[in-house]
């Protein structure tokens, strides 16, 4: 069996893990977690393509790594900390 068919379901299977361990982890800090969801494991078959590209065949673990780290990166662009609404910026307070 090439490479490259069992390479890009476990690309897959990876995005769908750092999506749902995200979510699971920390759910109110995605405000939309069908974009966590989506993003997971586009951006896992980009950074396996991306890898693959770049190394050529027969560097799998590798090429696996690069997906997984790309599908962490983006997944992580998505992350919003504290509980206040988008954009927010936080009330300083001021002595007198």
């Amino acid at each position: 069996m090439p490479p490259m068919l069992w390479e890009t379901p476990v690309a897959l299977v990876i995005g769908l893990l750092v999506a749902v361990s995200a979510t699971r982890w920390r759910p109110d800090d995605f405000p939309l977690p069908r974009l966590v969801w989506a993003t997971g494991p586009v951006a896992a078959l980009i950074g396996w393509a991306l890898g693959r590209g770049i190394l050529g065949q027969g560097h799998s673990a590798a090429t696996l790594a690069v997906s997984l780290t790309v599908s962490v990166v983006l997944v992580s662009l998505l992350f919003r900390s504290g509980s206040g609404t988008a954009g927010a910026r936080p009330r300083e307070s001021r002595a007198v």
